[in-house]
């Protein structure tokens, strides 16, 4: 009975998601880029992501009046944000009061680079002021409200914020990104073999039987029998991974090649204890991150797979 009334909800729960992501559509590359400058990394800011549309997802049933979908998600990011910082023992800030409000903020392309740097140089609350009045067009009594604080304060810890981002000059890229990695685990070789050479037994033995495959926004499985009746259950795709350095991390990052040039497929990376794969993880499903990289790598995204279909929201947002 158990198993059935799971299975009834976990249906349920799809066709929902299926509503939500409708929802979240027009403001989740915005919603991407505020925790990616949050957090300071994209990949941080990817996990703060996916943390934030669960959990605005799971609360929804709590609001009982008409809800603005951007300033939901965005309140539920941003609060998350600072509160796993809190857990962390860091200084969240303060957001002090000023008199009267100041002038508006408008920044260029140059200015935009350092907001990758916001999170070395200010408190999470200070940062996610500005990023919400100033980069995402919220009022003062919005970020207010978002950030349990007054329009004053906001309007005062955006001025600093701003004042010090102007008179900061070090606008340093990461010049590791997109280089190949110079060696590997045997076990990554290994695995970028067999994946290569289709060889999905191979693939199998590199991997622990408790496997926790995620593949967020997508799926989870949390075995290697599970694997094999999922995502493998046709097999690999015969495209090819290539290990990359990407934004400080090694990655592989998975090409399908066509006549115009290789696309990112999906990236990906491993954990391993013990000679043995135990985690796996994913970004096939993470449209934002995805094109982000491909940027950084000088490449393009697959728009049209299976099961995702970014090129028709794409052309939309045009």
């Amino acid at each position: 009975m158990g198993f059935e009334k799971t299975g009834e909800l976990i249906e349920k729960s799809r066709e929902l998601q299926e509503v939500y992501q409708q929802l979240v559509e027009d403001v989740g590359s915005d919603l991407w880029r505020f925790c990616r400058y949050l957090t300071g990394s994209p990949w941080d800011g990817e996990d703060l992501y996916q943390e934030a549309l669960v959990k605005a997802f799971g609360s929804l049933y709590q609001r009982w009046q008409p809800t603005n979908p951007k300033a939901y998600l965005f309140r539920i990011a941003t609060n998350t944000w600072i509160d796993q910082c809190r857990k962390a023992k860091r200084i969240v800030g303060t957001v002090d009061e000023m008199e009267g409000p100041v002038e508006e903020f408008s920044y260029d392309l140059e200015l935009e680079q350092a907001f990758t740097r916001l999170f070395t140089l200010f408190p999470p609350r200070q940062v996610a002021v500005f990023l919400l009045k100033d980069v995402f067009a919220f009022t003062a009594e919005e970020v207010a409200s978002m950030v349990r604080s007054t329009p004053n304060g906001v309007y005062a810890t955006s001025s600093r914020v701003r004042k010090k981002l102007k008179e900061t000059s070090s606008l340093e890229e990461l010049s590791s990104n997109g280089r190949p990695l110079p060696e590997q685990s045997e076990v990554i070789q290994q695995y970028v073999q067999a994946f290569n050479a289709g060889d999905l037994s191979q693939l199998f033995d590199l991997m622990s039987d408790e496997v926790h495959i995620d593949a967020s926004l997508g799926f989870q499985e949390y075995s290697k029998e599970e694997m094999k009746k999922g995502s493998m259950q046709h097999g690999l795709p015969g495209f090819r991974a290539v290990p990359f350095f990407l934004w400080g991390k090694p990655v592989l990052v998975v090409l399908v090649d066509r006549e115009a040039g290789p696309l990112i497929h999906d990236i990906q990376f491993q954990e391993i204890e013990n000679g043995k794969i135990v985690y796996h993880k994913s970004y096939y499903f993470c449209k934002e991150l995805l094109i982000e990289a491909a940027k950084e790598l000088q490449l393009q995204v697959q728009l049209d797979k299976a099961a995702v279909h970014w090129r028709h929201s794409l052309d939309e947002g045009e």
